[in-house]
């Protein structure tokens, strides 16, 4: 069927159809609360060979290519927008959850899959590790236009970006140890330092080489800029899988070190990304939709099994799991059990699952199976509630979930000017001036200035406030001079910087 419709028109007109329903999901998903990877999936199985039967689709080589890829660019969109501002104060908790925590959560959820599935040790272990990492994609999808404190959504974010190396690393050494027998530890702990630091080396290598190349090659096109950022994504992939370190902890890292820095096109690449994620995951979760055969999965036998494995996951091993491996940070009870609630499932798990089924594992459709309804179980109770308990808990903050304004420069490359964006903080020594009363340089000018979601224009006698963001267009040799200026503080307070530059 699938070869047929490669062959015709029908084959457009089904892809067309296909995006545009799940985009339009998107929209039905946020006003039922549901995630939609969900209901992305949902999609995927009602055209699929048990559904409509538009589709049919099994290969396990074809869904894994296309997980590892839609994973890649989720990665990098999620980590360029990483502030790393946010991410540095809370780097030992977040790594501490995605290595002590996983291992605790694998072991955790090893256990009950030997007593529920009755899997040999081995085997129940290797889908304790499959099931054993927070999702990425899941992570930012969710968290996205939420009210949580700045300092649990960055815990999340960077434990869900941090902690797939982790989850492959088990999986793979599972499967080793099913198909081979070797049980070697020593050579199993060097492999895995040597993922993770060589990784980590190889992203920031590629980041700041992508971040130096973005600024300094002139392209003839804005547009060109976002590719061109995309491309080092897969180049820090592929470096770190031929070192036979972990691609995708090097493709986070890179895609932090870049978004960090201070970008000409800033605006165009996060926006191109953000669009071009989304893609990704509908077309991940879709494909992953269609490899699934609901009557397999939904049986009462599987699911019976996977809602136990997944309140085992998550009434047992991810709280413990979370409070064990944060004891000595300090984070309150109620914290805690957030962390704990918001650990979600979704592709990683599901791709890993395809792990077991290439490499002729015994029980790997079961596993499987069991894996998937466990995601879907997880996805749709905890990412369905995730504000309900951070309001409950009370660690709602007031800031903005998403930007309610923006402004963009486009093709000013060769001009030698950018917009530079900055927020003004309450010990900033321009507020309570007049525009007239700030000597900014020569080549730069204050264009427009936003408070409280309104653009107001300004003029002399416009007294900057704080929660003010202003925009000016400066060229680049006067950027630091500007930068130097606003960010000054008022004596006795410290500095903070809340610039950003976009083109």
């Amino acid at each position: 069927m699938i070869q047929e419709l490669l062959q015709s028109d029908k084959f457009i007109m089904l892809v067309a159809l296909l995006l545009i329903t799940s985009i339009l999901v998107t929209k039905f998903s946020t006003r039922l609360g549901v995630p939609s990877l969900v209901l992305f999936i949902a999609v995927g199985m009602l055209v699929g060979s048990d559904g409509l039967g538009l589709i049919y689709f099994d290969s396990a080589e074809v869904a894994q290519l296309v997980g590892v890829f839609a994973l890649i660019i989720i990665l990098f969109e999620g980590g360029m927008q990483t502030k790393w501002n946010n991410i540095q104060p809370v780097i030992g908790p977040s790594v501490t959850l995605a290595t002590i925590g996983v291992l605790l959560t694998t072991g955790l959820v090893g256990v009950a899959a030997r007593y529920i599935l009755g899997l040999d040790w081995v085997e129940a272990m290797l889908l304790g590790a499959i099931i054993g990492s927070t999702d990425a994609a899941a992570v930012f999808a969710v968290l996205k236009g939420k009210n949580v404190r700045d300092r649990l959504e960055a815990t999340l974010e960077a434990e869900s970006g941090t902690n797939d190396p982790m989850a492959v690393f088990l999986t793979i050494t599972f499967i080793q140890i099913l198909t081979t027998g070797e049980t070697e530890i020593l050579p199993l702990i060097g492999s895995f330092f040597w993922q993770m630091g060589a990784g980590l080396i190889i992203g920031a290598l590629v980041g700041y080489a992508g971040s130096f190349s973005l600024n300094r090659i002139n392209l003839d096109s804005s547009g060109l800029y976002p590719l061109f950022a995309l491309g080092f994504a897969f180049l820090a992939y592929s470096a770190s899988s031929l070192a036979q370190a972990s691609g995708l902890l090097a493709v986070y890292v890179a895609a932090v070190f870049i978004g960090n820095a201070e970008l000409a096109y800033r605006y165009s690449i996060l926006r191109f990304h953000e669009g071009f994620g989304w893609m990704a995951q509908i077309v991940m979760f879709i494909i992953l939709g269609l490899f699934v055969f609901p009557t397999e999965v939904f049986t009462l036998s599987v699911m019976i099994d996977g809602l136990l494995i997944a309140l085992a996951l998550i009434l047992i091993a991810r709280p413990l799991a979370t409070f064990i491996s944060l004891a000595f940070f300090s984070f309150s009870i109620k914290e805690k059990l957030f962390l704990s609630w918001a650990g979600l499932r979704g592709a990683v798990p599901i791709v890993l699952a395809i792990f077991p089924m290439l490499a002729g594992v015994e029980n790997s459709q079961l596993i499987f199976n069991v894996v998937f309804f466990t995601v879907l179980t997880s996805t749709l109770f905890q990412g369905s509630s995730i504000t309900w308990v951070a309001e409950r808990f009370k660690l709602v903050s007031d800031k903005l979930t998403n930007p309610i304004h923006s402004l963009e420069l486009i093709s000013i490359g060769k001009a030698n000017v950018e917009l530079m964006e900055f927020d003004v903080m309450e010990n900033n020594q321009v507020v309570g001036q007049t525009l007239e009363h700030i000597e900014l340089p020569d080549r730069a000018l204050i264009n427009a200035i936003i408070r409280e979601g309104d653009v107001i224009t300004p003029y002399g006698q416009t007294e900057i406030k704080a929660g003010d963001t202003l925009y000016i267009m400066v060229s680049r040799s006067s950027k630091k001079e500007v930068k130097k200026l606003l960010q000054a503080v008022k004596p006795g307070e410290g500095a903070v910087n809340h610039e950003k530059s976009r083109a």
